[in-house]
């Protein structure tokens, strides 16, 4: 279950060509890097924002083919039809599995390597349209020239991401009372390949607290 901007600025003077050829920045630069307040916590950052700096000297080498190729599938899935061609996939979820507005099905792909493979793994979250919560998370490992389920979780909300090798599922836990926005506790679980399924590794359990925006916060606790 997750499943959100940040910013950089940067000022700078004029540019001033000296008759040696080089280019020399005059005035005040100001960096401010990794700025960001009043983040959601939740795919804060977004992408950075790039300029063109003139520099001299050659170009730096472009990288590797191996190094490109790193951590990256041969190429990209469809991850709706290896859903729908998948039978360990509940009747419930491909019956839902539609288009949320024009062609866009509610569905997060993540590649990368899991259970030790020389092919990478992929993972596939459904979504729900209304609420974008977790309706169902799926492994899937590189046999041949196709992919087999190694792993699914279909109770929601769930929501799983990889993590430093290691499959990592967030499930947020609801009271009767709970708003959306604001569930009473969350578990992570930890899974780890042992050479032919997922194992749990870790489990930790956090329990939040029931004041929300526009609450009264709790006096803060006095230390003797």
């Amino acid at each position: 279950m997750r499943g959100l901007n940040g910013q950089s600025l940067s000022g700078r003077g004029p540019l001033v060509l000296t008759s040696a050829g080089t280019v020399v920045l005059v005035g005040t630069v100001l960096f401010a890097v990794g700025c960001s307040t009043g983040g959601t916590g939740l795919r804060d950052g977004g992408p950075a924002r790039t300029e063109s700096v003139a520099k001299t000297g050659p170009p730096p080498p472009a990288p590797s083919a191996a190094a490109s190729a790193a951590g990256k599938p041969a190429k990209k899935v469809d991850p709706v039809a290896l859903l729908k061609a998948d039978p360990k996939v509940s009747a419930e979820v491909k019956r839902d599995l539609k288009p949320c507005t024009g062609k866009e099905y509610p569905v997060d792909v993540s590649y990368g390597k899991l259970t030790g493979g020389s092919a990478v793994d992929i993972v596939v979250n459904v979504l729900s349209c209304a609420d974008a919560l977790g309706r169902g998370s799926y492994v899937y490992r590189a046999d041949g020239g196709t992919y087999e389920n190694v792993f699914s979780d279909e109770q929601p909300p769930v929501y799983a991401e990889i993590d430093r090798g290691a499959l990592v599922v967030n499930k947020p836990v609801y009271g009767k009372s709970d708003a959306l926005a604001y569930p009473s506790g969350e578990d992570v679980i930890t899974y780890r390949w042992s050479g032919e399924m997922f194992t749990e590794q870790d489990r930790v359990h956090s329990d939040y607290s029931n004041v929300v925006d526009g609450g009264v916060a709790p006096a803060p606790a006095v230390t003797k």
